[in-house]
């Protein structure tokens, strides 16, 4: 399971719960605050970078290649517009991006990106009123592309057997790890 950030879903200081998320050890933790500017993005990633490099989480940035680059870091999600854009930033060792079709997720292949997220999967609070596009389309994407796959939207650990039965390397839950207790 791979934890998505949100800051606003949190019933807890940010720092705090990320440190609690790390403590469930995800497979990785996505940076994801998608409405701060640049600066404050990378003031809160120097934060959070030492947080998972001391808890031994993997965390990947997301949306800001010039704060990769200042970092000194190697791990990026981009959104698919911006990878089409852009391109594959250099000196990454792990690039991501998030996909809502079945060619969308060639493209990004195509691309450069080591793994997509596919979704939304299931009705999700937060993409009020989408419905999910369910296991089937996860199941069709897994079957079209060589890269990793993981489910996003409405994903618990509950519905991962289900998941992981498309084919689906695992899913991303975002309210989920946000709202975790300590272990």
């Amino acid at each position: 399971m791979i934890a998505v950030s949100n800051r606003h879903l949190c019933k807890r200081p940010f720092l705090e719960q990320i440190k609690i998320v790390c403590e469930w050890h995800p497979k990785a933790l996505i940076l994801r605050e998608k409405d701060l500017t640049e600066e404050k993005y990378e003031e809160l990633a120097k934060v959070v970078i030492k947080l998972c490099e001391k808890a031994g989480t993997t965390l990947i940035l997301h949306r800001f290649p010039e704060v990769v680059h200042h970092l000194g870091y190697d791990k990026l999600h981009l959104p698919l517009e911006m990878l089409k854009t852009i391109g594959r930033p250099e000196g990454l060792t792990l690039l991501g991006t998030s996909i809502h079709s079945v060619e969308d997720a060639k493209e990004a292949g195509r691309l450069g990106a080591d793994y997509v997220f596919a979704g939304n999967i299931f009705e999700t609070d937060c993409k009020k009123g989408l419905p999910g596009r369910g296991l089937e389309f996860l199941e069709n994407v897994c079957k079209e592309v060589d890269i990793p796959v993981y489910a996003i939207g409405g994903i618990t650990a509950e519905k991962m057997p289900q998941i992981l039965g498309t084919g689906a390397a695992g899913g991303c839950m975002m309210s989920g790890f946000m709202q975790l207790k300590e272990k």
